[in-house]
């Protein structure tokens, strides 16, 4: 049996690969919140599953919040473990450059896009590790247990030059972290058993990423459909893109 946790939203990926989400509502503190690319309806799980699928809330800003939502999660496993963390709570604002950003801007998008994961990453731990240790498989894998932090290719200082046509200096900054965490938690978790790698799910139209992006949702969903099956321990502590590509730090 496989279960998931996605946070927020992700439905469709999450109800084809049999996992069981947690959806919660977008953190909203200045700029734009998430979800940054998926935000599709539920839907049911195949006829014959043997997977419960329910919902809580989680404000990765709240740390508070963040316990509770491990409580029911683990409330709900029946002492099973958690296989499938995915962090993709975010905040973005477009104006935030080099002249105008200010301190709070920086710490409120730091506290939700890198602290926030780290926290939930924290939380759920035990429960990752659990269905790590229980686990027959070999190597690492997202069936087996896995964090995946939701990312982008604007947290990459390497690939900078590229995109700063858009500064969002926060934003940027913060990402930057992610990487970092999710690189440290690799060296970390692996230990455990646990998988953890960063990925990119392109520039998608909606909300956030607005219709001048390049990609559908569907495509996105797509690609990190296409991607997350195939993710093992070389990938661990990596940072890639929706179609799987590698993107440097």
């Amino acid at each position: 049996m496989s279960w998931g946790l996605w946070v927020p939203g992700c439905s469709e990926l999450v109800a084809q690969h049999h996992l069981v989400p947690t959806e919660g509502s977008p953190h909203r503190s200045g700029g734009r919140a998430v979800p940054q690319h998926l935000n599709l309806p539920l839907l049911p799980l195949p006829s014959g599953s043997s997977q419960t699928l329910f919902s809580s809330t989680a404000d990765v800003a709240n740390p508070s919040a963040i316990t509770d939502a491990a409580k029911i999660v683990e409330g709900k496993l029946n002492g099973m473990g958690l296989n499938l963390l995915i962090n993709n709570a975010g905040i973005y604002t477009p104006a935030a450059s080099l002249e105008t950003v200010d301190a709070e801007e920086m710490i409120r998008t730091y506290k939700t896009n890198a602290v926030g994961p780290m926290l939930m990453a924290q939380a759920f731990l035990p429960l990752l590790k659990k269905a790590a240790r229980e686990s027959t498989e070999k190597g690492l894998s997202c069936s087996k247990a896995a964090i995946i932090n939701i990312s982008t290719v604007m947290g990459s200082i390497e690939k900078t030059s590229e995109s700063f046509f858009k500064p969002v200096i926060s934003y940027r900054c913060s990402k930057a972290a992610l990487n970092m965490l999710t690189k440290c938690q690799a060296l970390t978790y692996g230990e455990a058993g646990i998988l953890c790698v960063a990925l990119h799910p392109g520039w998608v139209k909606t909300d956030m990423g607005s219709q001048e992006a390049d990609l559908t949702v569907d495509t996105s969903v797509r690609g990190l459909l296409s991607v997350l099956p195939i993710l093992s321990e070389k990938h661990s502590g990596t940072l890639l893109n929706w179609e799987g590509k590698a993107i440097p730090w």
